[in-house]
């Protein structure tokens, strides 16, 4: 009887424990995806504080890293370097601009969204090269409409 109640308290503490985790959302940083070359993908990720973002390289010419201006207040900025795999905790309510370096202006941008989209005014006065302006003005105009 004791250790049939042992057995259930561990269980019961192995599921508490196991939610105290956010969950984890994979990126790839691809050459060509579904829509079209120099991608993030997807390029889009709605999750919650303490949720990770783990951004997986498919070719060693991308890298992935915050933009200037699209962070919420609280959150810090990273950079990773070419060919680098970045896991990354979302902290802080707000978008999150990401981009490739090298293929910035091809478009290789994507945005993440946690909670209430407080920083998205701030985030939309952000100017952006080539491609990535019309990826941008997208991904941000559907979390407006959210």
């Amino acid at each position: 009887m004791n250790r049939t109640f042992a057995m259930i308290a561990l269980a019961a503490a192995m599921a508490f424990t196991g939610t105290a985790y956010g969950a984890e959302h994979e990126v790839l940083m691809l050459n060509k995806g579904a829509k079209g070359a120099m991608v993030f993908e997807p390029d889009f990720v709605q999750a919650e504080p303490g949720d990770t973002i783990r951004f997986v390289p498919t070719h060693k010419s991308h890298n992935a890293e915050t933009i200037n201006g699209m962070l919420p207040d609280g959150a810090v900025a990273f950079k990773g370097k070419v060919n680098e795999e970045i896991v990354y905790e979302v902290t802080a309510q707000g978008v999150y601009g990401v981009k490739c370096a090298p293929h910035y202006g091809m478009g290789m941008v994507m945005l993440i969204a946690v909670g209430a989209p407080d920083n998205l005014d701030e985030a939309k006065a952000v100017k952006h090269p080539g491609k990535a302006k019309t990826h941008f003005d997208e991904l941000l105009a559907a979390v407006a409409a959210n």
